[in-house]
């Protein structure tokens, strides 16, 4: 048995643990916090674990600062649903959903409900215009199994993530789909030449506000991007009613395309009642002109310090 200590790289020990089938044991988690333990958000990954996997074990002690994991067969499988913790989105438990489903006995499609968007996580929008598109590319260059259990269809084109409500702090009310296919094989891909930005792609969302403010933001944003770029073209989705979630909120996701096929993504979004005007956010994000790579370092520690970070954590 694998042993850590503390709550850093949860997630990661959890995935690692779940693929190679080896069992692990974290202590300390938070002891010399005020709240020491485990979190809502990391106990309710735990119970997402439960559903994809048959025969794992979670065993946690009463304080909540010491856990063992026995790893079970990940199986993945069809009609799942899971209530998301609203103290983080629904990125936090897409990001470890999208590697285990590769690798189930059968494809992987699930239902999450919860927060869409928020300043902590990657958004709805973030994953399907950015991280879903890197990944089709890794599975263009391997064997996979569709959705439907063909051999021949692309495991590229089995892989599908859908916006249905949108949800934002503190209230929630978001729901996505999840469809990940089973792969044969995964070959192994090098990105390391940005390339030269070529063209940038967004959208600008808003739910329970004016619609009036994607346009703002919108205009925000090309205010600086076009004096870099003329390539620039910025969606909106002013989102009401029953597909607007429970909380008003409103963002921005912006995606750099480069002449070698790569992309690059930034977001800005303001949720709960966070003070922030809509140019602010438009021109604000992404002022210096530049675009980062999102990196692959985890920041979970974010969520409890209340500093804004918006990166992939693989």
């Amino acid at each position: 048995m694998l042993k850590f200590k503390g709550s850093q790289n949860f997630r990661q020990r959890l995935l690692c643990s779940t693929l190679s089938g080896r069992p692990i044991r974290i202590d300390d988690i938070r002891v010399t916090s005020i709240n020491p333990g485990l979190r809502d958000f990391e106990a309710s990954f735990l119970r997402l674990l439960e559903k994809i996997t048959n025969g794992c074990v979670v065993e946690i002690n009463e304080t909540g600062t010491s856990l063992r994991y026995r790893p079970g067969v990940i199986t993945g499988g069809s009609g799942l649903s899971h209530d998301c913790c609203l103290s983080r989105a629904v990125g936090y438990y897409v990001e470890p959903l999208l590697i285990l489903g590769l690798f189930g006995k059968k494809p992987l499609s699930i239902t999450l409900r919860g927060v869409t968007n928020d300043s902590i996580d990657p958004t709805a929008d973030f994953l399907r215009t950015a991280t879903l598109p890197v990944l089709r590319k890794v599975l263009q260059s391997g064997a996979g199994t569709g959705s439907n259990g063909d051999a021949n269809s692309s495991a590229a084109d089995a892989l599908e993530f859908k916006v249905v409500n949108r949800g934002m702090r503190p209230l929630g009310g978001g729901e996505v789909q999840l469809r990940v296919p089973i792969i044969k094989s995964l070959e192994s891909f090098n990105f390391t030449d940005e390339g030269m930005v070529k063209r940038i792609r967004g959208i600008a969302f808003s739910s329970r506000v004016p619609p009036q403010v994607t346009n703002r933001l919108v205009e925000g944003a090309r205010g600086i991007l076009n004096k870099m770029l003329a390539d620039v073209y910025i969606f909106t989705d002013a989102v009401a009613g029953a597909n607007a979630g429970k909380s008003p909120g409103y963002g921005l996701t912006l995606v750099a395309e480069t002449n070698n096929g790569n992309l690059l993504a930034s977001e800005w979004c303001a949720s709960g009642g966070a003070g922030a005007s809509s140019e602010g956010v438009g021109g604000g994000m992404n002022g210096s002109g530049e675009f980062k790579l999102s990196d692959l370092n985890s920041v979970d520690e974010f969520a409890e310090s209340g500093r804004s970070a918006k990166k992939a954590r693989w």
